[in-house]
């Protein structure tokens, strides 16, 4: 197989993988049946416009009144449901008012109106109306912290429910007693409602107790009110068996699994094996990338955990725990380098990993491609790649060598996407 033609198979898996979760394809046979009364619809998520334009679409005869909230450069046209962009991965000014105004549109609503919840990743950073007593500027605080300490986006969520006014059910029981529906596009590890975008439609089920608790895991620096917010315990999130969420109903129309069978069934037309290992893996983004390297090279020694030409594909959301390093580049940048410095130059294998929002961390770029003549030619244009992966620079690298796979924003996200291909 040549260099060429491995490059071209992994861009279509990762295509495959991405348009498998488009929402303009996948949204409309979610749908509920329309209500008799009116159609609200809110949301939050770097999906959320395409979101409402699917909705207007599958919907052109029902009148939709309501307002999304996506990340700055994921917006899409409309023409019933309002779109606001706001900040992310810390939220902003833009993305509390439109928390604000979700709330207040879903307020005084009857038992015969529906309330349709379009939800996907970003979420939480993107609808970000602070508890009762804090502001914007301690939320940002937290956001940034959360960032950088290496805590799972699980961890990360239950913590942002506990300091939001809309998250953690909070929404969906302001709506009490329209009917809810969510419309989800999953991009958490094992597509838990509660982690999407924070769950603002959802029962909570963990506690002030487990937020505290990630912040002592964590040594967690908090501005005073929010660590007097979190002591005080005031105003716990909606459980499980309230009732303001009885009529709350969850459909999760994509999620990272179904995204990983479209890129196996695109690897089956390659003439590829493929495997996925799973769609929930998580873990320290250069650890993950040195076991999936193993594995690599497994198949291509031993022909195990299956022979080649074969394809590993996996996802899930892996961390990076920046420390006292500025960084430049991604997670998904960073597990591709740590899979290709521990494969060191192995013939017959090539990778992308690439977020499928299109954004990977901070950068332009959706994520990369690893050939086995990577490290050799970064080191050529001056950039040291294991240097760089201590001091998290993952960007500097494929940078350097061509290699940043750039989509621009994709309008959907369902985490991150890894394929490595053994010839």
């Amino acid at each position: 197989m040549t260099d060429a033609e491995a490059r071209r198979i992994l861009r279509r898996l990762f295509d495959a993988a991405v348009a498998s979760a488009d929402p303009r394809v996948v949204l409309a046979r979610h749908l509920p049946e329309k209500p008799r009364g009116r159609v609200v619809v809110v949301g939050a998520g770097k999906s959320a416009a395409v979101m409402a334009a699917a909705v207007e679409a599958a919907w052109p005869e029902v009148p939709l009144t309501g307002l999304v909230v996506t990340r700055y450069g994921h917006g899409h046209p409309t023409a019933r449901i309002e779109v606001v962009e706001a900040s992310h991965p810390v939220p902003d000014a833009a993305g509390e008012a439109a928390a604000r105004r979700n709330l207040d549109l879903v307020q005084g609503l009857t038992e015969d109106d529906l309330v349709l919840a379009l939800i996907s990743g970003g979420g939480s950073a993107l609808m970000a109306l602070a508890a009762p007593g804090l502001t914007l500027a301690d939320k940002q605080a937290v956001n940034r912290a959360l960032l950088a300490c290496g805590a799972t986006i699980g961890e990360m969520n239950c913590v942002r429910r506990h300091l939001s006014a809309v998250k953690g059910g909070r929404l969906a029981a302001a709506a009490h007693p329209a009917r809810v529906v969510t419309l989800a596009i999953s991009d958490v590890p094992g597509d838990d409602p509660a982690v999407i975008a924070s769950g603002p439609t959802v029962p909570d089920p963990t506690t002030f107790a487990d937020a505290r608790a990630i912040i002592a895991r964590y040594a967690i620096a908090l501005p005073d009110a929010v660590r007097a917010h979190l002591d005080r315990a005031e105003a716990e999130t909606p459980k499980p068996g309230d009732q303001r969420l009885a009529r709350s109903e969850y459909r999760l129309i994509a999620t990272p699994r179904m995204a990983l069978e479209a890129a196996a069934a695109a690897a089956r037309q390659e003439g590829l094996t493929p495997l996925i290992l799973g769609d929930a893996l998580e873990g320290e983004a250069r650890e993950v990338g040195t076991v999936l390297a193993g594995i690599a090279r497994s198949v291509a020694a031993h022909g195990l955990p299956l022979a080649a030409p074969a394809v590993l594909l996996s996802g899930g959301e892996t961390t990076v725990t920046l420390g006292s390093a500025k960084g430049a580049g991604g997670r998904c940048g960073e597990c591709l380098l740590g899979t290709a410095v521990a494969l060191a130059g192995h013939p017959g294998i090539w990778a992308l990993m690439g977020d499928t929002d299109g954004i990977d961390g901070s950068e332009d770029n959706a994520g990369a491609i690893a050939a086995p003549d990577t490290l050799a030619r970064s080191a050529a244009a001056g950039v040291d790649p294991r240097m760089a992966l201590a001091t998290h620079r993952s960007h500097d690298v494929f940078s350097a060598v061509g290699d940043l796979v750039v989509t621009g924003p994709t309008l959907t996200n369902v985490n991150d996407f890894r394929a490595i291909l053994i010839a």
